[in-house]
This record gives C-alpha cells, structure tokens and sequence, in this order.
C-alpha cells in the first residue's frame, strides 16, 4: 500500500478551542474545570503517614533498669523498691521448718533479691514494672 500523495500543505495544529477537548493522559493531572470520563482512573489520593515507635522489651530485675516511661515519654533510670514476696515468706518457712525459729527466719526479709521489686519512673512516679522471683 502506497502513501497518499503530498499534497503540499504542512501540517496545522488544532486551534485552543480544539486541543481543550482532547482528554488528557491518565497519568496526567486533571484541568480544574474538566469532568472526568469514567474510562479514566481516578487520580491518586494523597496518602497519610503515621509515625510508629517501637520500643526494644524491657526485662526488669532486681536492680534499676534504664529505659523511655511510657507515661512522660523521658529516658529514665528506674526506681526500685522491695516488698515481700512469695520467695521471701517460702525461704522463711523454710528456715522454720530447720529449726531456725529465734529470728533466723527473718533473715529473706532482709535480702533483697529474694524479694519482689517495684519499678518507678523518678518522674511521675509511675509503676513501670514488677519483678518476682518465683
């Protein structure tokens, strides 16, 4: 099949009038004024980040442990206080039951590691944390 014959003239381009009703390209952003016809998706939606911190799990012992509060949101050293405990009343039932009954037995209550520790943030005194031993 041939080309038509030249027939002289060069090309035109569309007047305004004419270029304005052409649709645009999908990927193109819409005029402000123009309605989009339904074979054309839809322009994309501006999309929302959020913001996720995640903090590393504490694991809380007999001593001050160093981490963010969750309550004020400060890096803090932990307070710890110490309470009695289900160790702490078994080691003295097991002190009485050797036959140390004449303030031996008082000894667990003594010492602090076989007894269950509090944690608290400095700052706002917030329970953070409890460790028992058993």
């Amino acid at each position: 099949m041939a080309a038509p014959p030249y027939s002289g003239t060069p090309y035109t381009p569309p007047s305004y009038e004419e270029a304005s009703k052409i649709p645009p390209h999908p990927g193109y952003p819409l005029n402000p004024g123009y309605q989009q016809s339904p074979g054309y998706p839809a322009p994309p939606q501006p999309v929302t980040v959020q913001t996720v911190i995640v903090q590393p799990a504490v694991r809380f012992g007999d001593h001050p442990v160093q981490m963010t509060c969750p309550s004020c949101q400060q890096a803090v050293v932990t307070s710890v206080s110490h309470r009695a405990g289900l160790l702490t009343w078994l080691s003295c039932g097991g002190l009485v039951l050797f036959g140390c009954v004449f303030g031996c037995c008082l000894i667990p209550f003594c010492i602090d590691s076989l007894q269950d520790a509090d944690h608290q943030c400095p700052n706002c005194h917030t329970i953070l944390g409890t460790y028992k031993p058993l």
